[in-house]
Parts: structure tokens; C-alpha cells; sequence
């Protein structure tokens, strides 16, 4: 193998800006800043999460009343 072409590989910092949880992973980056994890995030949590939701059912049914259905 080449020497010196390959990337650092940290213990990285991960913080989720939703819920404020934080863990540690391995990762070229030091810290990485997340949208959701396994805590918040509703595919693990089984609870869905309506204010991410509402914007996309708004947008659905504006899309059906222009369709005239």
C-alpha cells in the first residue's frame, strides 16, 4: 500500500441537533453534527414525529387540490 494517502481516522464526537444526544464513532472527521439520531428519530423510536411531517402533508394536499381530486 501507498504510505501517506490515506486519512486520519478519529474517535469522533457525534452531536444531534434535535435532541442534544451525543455518542462517539470512528470517523475521519473529529466531530459530526447530525439531524437525527436513534433516539429521536422516528423509524427507531416508533412515534412519528408531526412537526417534521406537517410541512410535506401541507405540500401533498395542496398538490391534490390542484390536481381537482
Amino acid at each position: 500500500m501507498k504510505k501517506d494517502i490515506h486519512p486520519n481516522y478519529y474517535r469522533a464526537k457525534v452531536t444531534c441537533m434535535t435532541c442534544g444526544n451525543t455518542f462517539e464513532t470512528g470517523s475521519t472527521e473529529k466531530e459530526l453534527r447530525v439531524d437525527t439520531c436513534s433516539k429521536c428519530h422516528s423509524f427507531y423510536t416508533g412515534k412519528i414525529n408531526i412537526t417534521a411531517d406537517t410541512g410535506r402533508v401541507a405540500k401533498f394536499r395542496k398538490k391534490l387540490e390542484k390536481s381537482g381530486n
